[in-house]
Formats: structure tokens, sequence, C-alpha cells
């Protein structure tokens, strides 16, 4: 990567990030009972291992709360919001992103070459939202940028191309969405609020 580009992967101003949990997670960091969400840490985190949230959108959090997307039923769905200080983000709506990413998935695939096993795939649906391809090509560019001593990211942040298209002819989709992996909350998550539109204030 460059250097000289390397200091515009730090995102200077904060975000509002809406997360979809069970109403009693919720209060318990409003409260601060607990200090902060759990990361997801499966093999199918489109963004890697870290705290997802939608970026600017309740709605859609507390859509997914109660869509039954959810590893587990949600009992009583509900959405907390966080104020997030994105930190070192790898950013991938930027070309340097894009381009460690890709070196990413290079160095994945000749790792599965040299053990001469398949390369895991993307899969379930038209979305592919069993993302366990992504999940590690993001876990190895991790990987990689601690063998190099590089600074480790505190996020990553995507935009992803969802569900059916908004209208004829259309490239716009119905489920358009930006998301956040916070992967150092301790850096980034400089507060948790109940938004106004929560079930809970309904």
């Amino acid at each position: 990567m460059p250097e000289n580009w390397a200091h515009y992967q730090r995102h200077p101003s904060l975000v509002l990030g809406f997360h979809g949990t069970e109403r009693a997670t919720v209060d318990r960091v409003v409260t601060r009972e607990t200090r902060h969400l759990n990361k997801s840490e499966g093999r199918y985190e489109w963004l890697g291992h870290g705290i997802y949230f939608w970026e600017n959108d309740p709605r859609r959090g507390l859509e997914w709360a109660s869509s039954g997307n959810a590893k587990k039923k949600i009992a009583e769905p509900d959405v907390v919001g966080a104020i997030i200080d994105l930190g070192l983000c790898l950013d991938l709506t930027t070309r340097t992103a894009l381009d460690e990413v890709s070196e990413a998935y290079e160095l994945l695939k000749v790792s599965y070459e040299l053990r001469g096993k398949p390369l895991p795939a993307n899969h379930f649906g038209q979305d592919k939202v069993k993302r366990e391809l992504d999940c590690q090509v993001i876990q190895m560019l991790h990987s990689f940028r601690e063998l190099k001593e590089q600074p480790p990211y505190d996020s990553v942040r995507a935009p992803f191309l969802e569900n059916d298209r908004l209208y004829t002819g259309a490239e716009f989709r119905a489920g358009n969405h930006i998301q956040i992996c916070v992967i150092k909350p301790e850096n980034c998550i400089k507060g948790y609020f109940r938004p106004i539109t929560s079930a809970s204030a309904s």
C-alpha cells in the first residue's frame, strides 16, 4: 500500500450505528450494566469478527431483530444506537481498502492451495448471506497486517447491494445499506443510546 495514502484511512468524524438485539440487552448497555455488546465471531460474518451496526439506520436494525434472521429467535426485538468513532478504518468504499482486501484474497488462496484444499465459498440465497469466503479474507487481512507490524484496524465499513431491484431497470436495491463492524469497541464506541424509533418507545 502506498504510504502517502494511509493517513486517509482515519475517519475524522463520528457516525451513528444501530444494532438489533433483545430488549434486555439494549437495557443493559444503555444503563451501562454491560460495557459493550458481544462481538460476532462466526464463520459467516461478512466483514470479519466484531460488533455489527447498520450505519444511520435504526429501522433496519429493528427489522433485522424482528425478521427471524438472527442466529437465534429474538423474543423481544429492539434496537440500540451507538456513537462510533471509526478510527483507523478498513473502508470498502475506498480504492486503498479494496486493494488491500484483494491482496488478502490472493494470500488466502495460496494458503489453501498449499494445503490442497478448496477455498470456502459465499452461499445461501441471491445475496449469498453466508459469507464464509469474505469472512476469511478479512481475517487474513488482519493477520497479515499484524505480521507486517502495521497498525491494526479499529473498524471495517462497507456498502452492500441487497434484495431485489427497487423498480424495473433499477440498479438500486430494496435492501441497500452500509454496515459497520467495530473490531475495537474500547477505541471506537463513545456511548450507547436508545433511539426514539426504538420498539420500546412505540
